[in-house]
């Protein structure tokens, strides 16, 4: 259907032009094939599609707004902490991350970065984006001593740089992202396995960090019971 609005409208508010139900539920917005915060002001005529839970999209948002929620959650568990990339994956999010030399992230602190995301996620904390230059993005990361985040930063064209900011943690991002962490409501720090910096031997041996999320307890149920069965079967098959 075709809409008029006044010029730097957002996806949240079309999506609450046309149902207060929908505009709990929509995650992400698709502008002229770009995928956008709901929060981006639109500033000329677009092709807009609006993406809940159910689309891939809007899994990819809630998903890649889940791993910057437990990166924040490893920095304050464990300070100094470097990161590496966090992704949305097929089934959840990963992050890696660098505790540094006379730190171990073991299985045993999963359930700890787990109840620190669940504190985290119920303060709703907005996901704020902010245009950098690489100057700036540069002195940021360098100030904190992030040497992954610099030699990322160095390799990216001035003028195409973002960054994220959720409660105390920044990170470099083209998002998008949910509007707040508040839509985070089942949590699931799944594993750990270690991953070479950018995938080459030579380099690091990270930590990555798989978890899983949902809007509703009753999916991460759902979910979590579908990978135990999955175990059941593939036992079986070994016997």
């Amino acid at each position: 259907s075709v809409r008029e609005y006044s010029k730097g409208i957002t996806g949240a508010e079309i999506a609450s032009s046309i149902s207060p139900g929908l505009a709990k539920e929509v995650l992400s917005v698709t502008v002229n094939g770009e995928i956008w915060d709901l929060t981006r002001p639109i500033e000329e005529d677009s092709s807009v599609r609006l993406h809940k839970f159910d689309d891939n999209e809007g899994k990819h948002a809630f998903w890649h707004s889940s791993a910057h929620l437990m990166a924040e959650a490893i920095e304050q568990l464990f300070p100094g902490t470097k990161f590496g990339i966090g992704l949305a994956i097929e089934n959840g999010f990963y992050y890696d991350v660098d505790p540094g030399e006379a730190v171990t992230i073991t299985e045993l602190d999963l359930p700890l970065i787990e109840k620190r995301m669940k504190e985290l996620a119920a303060q709703a904390q907005p996901f704020l984006r902010e245009p950098v230059t690489r100057e700036e993005a540069l002195r940021i990361f360098s100030e904190k001593g992030d040497s992954y985040k610099t030699e990322l930063i160095s390799e990216l064209e001035d003028g195409t740089i973002t960054l994220y900011r959720s409660g105390e943690f920044t990170d470099l991002c083209r998002g998008p992202h949910l509007r707040d962490s508040g839509a985070i409501k089942a949590i699931k720090v799944l594993s750990l396995a270690g991953a070479y910096w950018r995938g080459d031997e030579k380099r690091k041996m990270m930590t990555r960090i798989y978890g899983i999320t949902f809007p509703k307890q009753k999916m991460l149920d759902e979910y979590l019971e579908m990978l135990e069965e999955a175990k059941k079967i593939t036992a079986m098959r070994h016997l």
